[in-house]
């Protein structure tokens, strides 16, 4: 007896480390990487298992079990932030009679005569940040981390809009707190999110999967520039520490006290209770209004409303007793898998996709379904002939979850991802340190209007009144086959006047436009190729080295790595893109047809006027965009950073300058109009 008691705990810790070793990583894919594999209800199945595990087995807890801690180690690349309380996390509850349990629980440890109200608020679903004022100034904003320390983020969170930089904001005839921390949560809207996506996904070649991610990618990105340019909010829930302000009894106090200070509140969407039932009555109903709220949220977070009583119940492991998620399943079904073909997007990535045996699923009929990409399937061992777990993700986009083992035949068949594309049988390649698989050539008829796209955007070859409409158009009607029949269009002039809405003038106007595009400097042709990784600062950086496009063509990796702030992720790209048949002649032709190929001969430069000095910009200008204006500045000698610093010698400020101005200020960094940069470089004001 005793060897078998001895076997069943040691399979019980075997358990409980296998576990702890899953929900930690999954963990660092949800909050580090932002990049979940599993849904929210299979790590809750995770989670509460090793819970049990330890509640039963009290021995068997290690320091490092998650259930001691929320969250996951900061990420690198951001100063560590030591939060003055701990930023911890919830337990869930997903029915009912398991809400009714939590109370019954809290009730347990109170007096008996006590009376208890109740907060309800949206569990948003967006990146949890920690906001510090010192006499109503924002001094440090950090992520969450791992619940006791988090990173560094002020510069990021100073961007976003709907953050007041001093409290308060609003006439509310109260002195802000000596010191307050604030608890929020920063997302980003249904609405901003599907405008960005639609904007920025064919613009970037790259994927927006779900506003969650999008906002938590943004405010964790190391140029606060890119967090400006993401439409992202914040909502304050919680007062963490205050110092000299009012004395809060209660949740609902803290709510009111954060709105009368200026912080955007979901007041619209809080509620309080002291009829519990009608708290549990308030929950059920609120599943079908859920998906009509402006943001993502995933539940409703119930607290014990008066602070006493909070007190009174403290925290057990990570979780307050005082409070508790409530959280909605995501509708699941069970189907075969028929088949995974891969699909081919517009930025060469190759995705796999389920097709299924048609089920019926919230309301709609679902055939097939995203299976994220080759590791997932290859991890989850997911085969052809499977019958599968699909769920509707955010109950809207069907994904593969898992297969049922237990109805395996023997018949099912294992998926690997092909080598060639499907498309255009060209290679298929995998970067070190990525998940996805790309197909590397350029004329693939699956990528060809999103790099047609590019190759005459603004950013690129920059050819007037060449958008997505005529990029679409022309691939439509076989007029492009590749970037370079662009500059073969003046042969098919007769077949433009065709079109409908091409007039003489229009055409004239189109093809003028495309043979001025072919005086664009050798850094813009390069960038136009669409070689992953490299933009217009590395296309830059290759041909100061290399001086035109063939030499670089002929570049072995290693000798691309010798640049200057050139990694081997760009470099193994580079090679990999010319080493592809199609993308040579398709440089080839573009050379023929007269684009610029290398810088020009150096010659004996004067002294520009803007030689040495570094520009930051800020604010609208009168008359230049901000491109224009650093396209300007880096003509006459100077450079463009994105930061002010001790280092930089000029702010060119414009209308509505940000946090920069300030910041230029106190550091005694001479403030310039677009009037003022005019002059230093002899041009006459508009």
């Amino acid at each position: 007896m005793r060897r078998n008691d001895d076997d069943a705990r040691t399979a019980l810790a075997q358990r409980a480390a296998k576990l702890r070793q899953l929900i930690n990583y999954h963990n660092y894919r949800y909050y580090v990487l932002n990049a979940p594999e599993i849904s929210d209800e299979e790590y809750d199945m995770l989670f509460r298992e090793l819970q049990r595990i330890e509640q039963e087995h009290p021995e068997l807890i290690t320091p490092d079990s998650p259930t001691q801690r929320a969250g996951a180690p900061p990420a690198e690349g951001f100063a560590k932030v030591r939060h003055p309380a701990p930023m911890l996390s919830l337990s869930n509850v997903t029915s009912p009679e398991e809400l009714r349990a939590w109370r019954d629980r809290i009730f347990r440890l109170l007096p008996s005569d006590a009376q208890l109200t109740y907060t309800v608020e949206p569990k948003i679903d967006g990146l949890t940040v920690v906001l510090h004022y010192e006499n109503g100034l924002f001094v440090l904003g950090a992520t969450r981390g791992d619940g006791f320390v988090g990173e560094d983020i002020t510069a990021n969170l100073r961007t976003v809009r709907s953050l007041p930089l001093r409290i308060p904001v609003v006439d509310s005839g109260r002195t802000p707190p000596a010191r307050l921390v604030v608890r929020g949560e920063a997302y980003m809207s249904k609405a901003e999110f599907e405008r960005f996506r639609a904007e920025h996904e064919a613009e970037e070649g790259r994927r927006y999967v779900n506003p969650r991610n999008t906002a938590a990618g943004a405010l964790r990105n190391l140029d606060p520039a890119v967090t400006a340019s993401r439409p992202l909010d914040i909502w304050a829930y919680q007062v963490v520490l205050m110092e000299g302000g009012p004395n809060l009894n209660s949740q609902w106090e803290a709510l009111q006290f954060l709105d009368d200070m200026g912080f955007p509140v979901t007041k619209e969407y809080n509620r309080l209770f002291d009829d519990f039932q009608a708290l549990v009555d308030f929950c059920i109903a609120w599943e079908q209004e859920k998906d009509e709220l402006p943001f993502e949220a995933d539940g409703l977070v119930i607290k014990v409303n008066e602070f006493v009583w909070q007190d009174r119940l403290g925290f057990v492991g990570r979780d307050p007793r005082w409070a508790v998620a409530y959280k909605y399943p995501s509708p699941e079904a069970i189907t075969r898998l028929l088949d995974i073909v891969v699909e081919v997007g517009r930025t060469g990535v190759l995705t796999p996709r389920a097709v299924l045996e048609p089920v019926h699923l919230g309301g709609v009929t679902i055939s097939s379904a995203t299976l994220h990409n080759a590791d997932y399937i290859e991890e989850r061992d997911i085969r052809i002939g499977d019958m599968v777990v699909i769920r509707r993700a955010g109950d809207v986009i069907p994904q593969v979850l898992r297969p049922v083992v237990e109805l395996r035949t023997g018949d099912e068949r294992v998926w690997r991802m092909p080598d060639k594309c499907p498309v255009c049988g060209g290679s298929v390649v995998r970067y070190p340190g990525e998940v996805a698989y790309y197909c590397e050539n350029v004329a693939c008829p699956a990528q060809l209007v999103r790099r047609v796209q590019f190759f005459v955007s603004r950013g690129a070859m920059d050819i007037a009144g060449f958008g997505a409409k005529l990029a679409e158009l022309f691939v439509k009607e076989g007029l492009i086959r590749d970037v370079a029949d662009i500059y073969e269009l003046h042969k098919q002039r007769e077949k433009l006047l065709s079109l409908e809405g091409f007039a003489e003038k229009k055409v004239d106007n189109l093809l003028a436009a495309i043979e001025a595009s072919k005086q664009q400097p050798a850094p813009r042709v390069l960038t136009a190729l669409g070689i992953r990784f490299v933009g217009s600062t590395v296309a830059e950086l290759l041909l100061e080295h290399f001086r035109s496009i063939d030499a670089l063509a002929q570049a072995e990796e290693a000798e691309i790595m010798q640049i200057e702030g050139v990694g081997p992720r760009i470099a193994e790209s580079v090679v990999a893109w010319f080493q592809q048949p199609n993308n040579r002649r398709t440089w080839q032709r573009l050379k023929k047809a007269g684009l610029q190929s290398a810088l020009p001969e150096t010659q004996e430069k004067k002294p520009a006027p803007l030689d040495g000095k570094t520009f930051v910009l800020t604010g609208t200008l009168p008359s230049w965009s901000r491109e224009q204006a650093t396209e300007i500045i880096k003509a006459h000698g100077g450079r463009v950073t994105g930061s002010v610093s001790r280092k930089t010698d000029y702010l060119l400020a414009g209308e509505r300058p940000g946090s920069k101005l300030e910041k230029a200020r106190k550091l005694g960094v001479p403030v310039i109009t677009e009037a003022d940069l005019r002059a230093m470089i002899g041009l006459k004001n508009v």
